[in-house]
Order: C-alpha cells, then structure tokens, then sequence
C-alpha cells in the first residue's frame, strides 16, 4: 500500500518515533508498504527552520537526505493537478500546506499518515 506522510508524522519518524499510533508505527514498520514525502512537507520543513520555529541537527538539505536514505522514503513531487484540487476542497481546514498534502493524496491515490483529524474533512483518506 501507499501512504502520504503528513509533515509532522515525517518529523516524528524522523526524530520522535513514540509519537507515533500503533496504526502508524505498524504502517511505518511494514516493509510492503511505500512512504512517500512530499515536495509540500519539505518546503514547510525548511520554512519553519529558518525562521527558527524547527530546530533540526542540520541544515534542512543535509539533514532531509539522510532521512529519506536511511528510511527509505520516496519523493512526491507537486503536479498541477494537486495544486487545482487544494483549492476546490472544502473550505474546513485553512492551512495550505495540509491542504496541498490532502489534495496531494487524493490525486495520487494515497493514504495520508496523519494525526490531524480535519484532513479526513477535506475528503482525503486518512490513517492514523
């Protein structure tokens, strides 16, 4: 199965695995199962850290590497179609980035890893 991991859930894998769900961890732990970050999450990642709101290791270009290697995530890039979607969802959670990730997931056919609740809103489908 493929999953679409919410920028948090990107994070915690990363650095705070016990944040996780059982549902998540379990997602997370299957080998069978493809997980995908987006283009989305690593631009918020790099926004947030540089106006000093997410601390990290390192610079957000060495660090987020190492991250996808040694997790073996696979990149999601962010197509037009993902962009023209975000705006015609629901207007029930406001914040862009989840927003572009919920339409991300719609139109590539994933689930997203998620604990934020409002996204199932959004019409996308949602673990967690």
């Amino acid at each position: 199965m493929r999953y679409l991991l919410d920028t948090c859930t990107f994070l915690w894998i990363s650095q705070q695995p016990g944040q996780l769900s059982s549902a998540a961890a379990a997602v997370v732990n299957d080998s069978g199962n493809e997980l995908y970050v987006s283009d989305i999450s690593l631009w918020e990642i790099t926004l947030k850290h540089s106006t000093g709101k997410l601390p990290l290791p390192a610079s957000p270009r060495t660090w987020i590497p190492e991250k996808f290697a040694h997790h073996k995530f696979k990149s999601l890039s962010l197509d037009q179609d993902a962009i023209y979607r975000s705006g015609e969802l629901p207007r029930v959670h406001l914040d862009p980035f989840d927003r572009l990730l919920a339409a991300q997931a719609m139109e590539s056919g994933m689930t997203l890893l998620s604990p934020d609740a409002p996204l199932s809103l959004l019409g996308a489908s949602r673990l967690w």
